[in-house]
């Protein structure tokens, strides 16, 4: 299974994100031939086929198809959370750092993040903390819902313990609030956690996760939990301007992905640990420690007045593109465009730059000043 676009000579090696998957060829002759309506009337086939789909592969009662996983999670927030009301976030989850404040902005929600723990979680004492110990005062925002993001992006692509999920969901039902899990790559975490995605769902009221990431289709997002929540979800949508009337077109490429990408993200893992070994035996890369846990790799310059920009231009140069991500880091992330060839080519290209660097002017901050 080949993305379409992805193969051919002298092609880059995409590692910046699994966003710059392309669609299968199955995808866009699905996408062709999708049987069509007006999805705003709840009238479009193939969009009400791909939220049954999406709801029972996550053992809830419904979903809704977003335009994006942004629009999902701050449809989820302002559902679940009144005005004036506060949600616990993680200070590294992509829905306080990366979302644009849209729940503060749009649904007058208070964020209130908590430091996520080098493992991804934030501490069961820290969200006690984060209740007031009088409900009653009015000069409180009171906490409406805990997020948690699985598998956790900032801090190195970790994936949530089971156990700890049932901690959290236990803390939010003795304190009368709901969860809302950010999942974008729910399905990746699934995988390394030996269990189906539906397991991990089960301890949050609501997720959220995205078709356009790693499983492939070119646009979209689901927004899962009970039919009551996603009737609100579906009226914050439209607010927001999210009806997209036939959008089948694109619930056609989700619904293959359901069926064709989940079943092989095991081999985007493998290529993931294979890109994490063949670094770790590169002079002048300093690897994140831990296993690899989902697709993603992460590492560090070992040379600290290293200039990580060029870095990631020479490299650019060469036909592999990485990004930053956190200061001084780079995530290189593994997809269904990556092949284990393209692995060696990486490895072999920024081995390669850095051995120029350590014979040649080194790669300083502030050197083309």
């Amino acid at each position: 299974m080949v993305a379409a676009g992805a193969s051919g000579p002298g092609r880059a090696v995409e590692l910046r994100s699994d966003t710059f998957t392309l669609p299968t060829a199955e995808m866009l002759d699905a996408m062709v031939r999708a049987p069509l309506g007006d999805d705003v009337y709840g009238e479009d086939p193939t969009v009400n086929a791909l939220e049954q789909r999406a709801a029972d592969l996550l053992g809830k009662a419904a979903a809704i198809f977003m335009p994006s996983g942004t629009m999902a999670n701050l449809a989820a927030l302002m559902a679940h959370c009144p005005r004036g009301a506060k949600v616990i976030v993680g200070e590294d989850s992509d829905i306080y750092v990366y979302e644009a404040g849209g729940a503060s902005v749009c649904g007058g929600i208070t964020y209130h993040p908590l430091p996520n723990q080098p493992d991804g979680t934030l501490a069961l004492h820290d969200i006690e903390a984060a209740f007031p110990l009088d409900p009653t005062d009015p000069q409180f925002a009171l906490p409406a819902l805990i997020c948690l993001e699985n598998p956790q992006n900032h801090t190195g692509g970790r994936v949530l313990p089971l156990e700890y999920l049932a901690g959290v969901r236990d803390l939010a039902d003795r304190r009368g609030v709901k969860v809302h899990l950010d999942g974008a790559r729910i399905f990746n975490a699934a995988v390394a956690s030996g269990v189906p995605a539906s397991t991990i769902a089960a301890y949050a009221d609501s997720v959220q996760f995205c078709l356009s990431k790693g499983l492939s289709a070119p646009v979209g997002s689901m927004v899962v939990g009970d039919a009551a929540f996603i009737a609100r979800v579906r009226r914050i949508r439209k607010m927001l301007g999210g009806g997209m009337r036939q959008s089948g077109v694109l619930a056609a490429a989700g619904l293959v992905s359901l069926d064709t990408i989940v079943p092989r993200l095991h081999e985007d893992h493998a290529t993931a640990r294979r890109l994490a070994e063949g670094l770790a035996r590169v002079p002048g890369i300093d690897l994140d420690p831990r296993p690899v846990q989902i697709n993603m790799v992460f590492f560090r310059l070992a040379d600290p007045h290293a200039d990580l920009g060029e870095f990631i231009e020479r490299v650019a140069a060469h036909g592999v593109r990485v990004a930053e991500l956190g200061k001084g880091r780079v995530r290189c992330v593994t997809h269904l465009g990556i092949t284990p060839a393209d692995i060696d080519r990486a490895v072999d290209v920024m081995a390669k730059v850095l051995a120029e660097e350590m014979t040649a002017e080194p790669m300083r901050s502030g050197a083309h000043a």
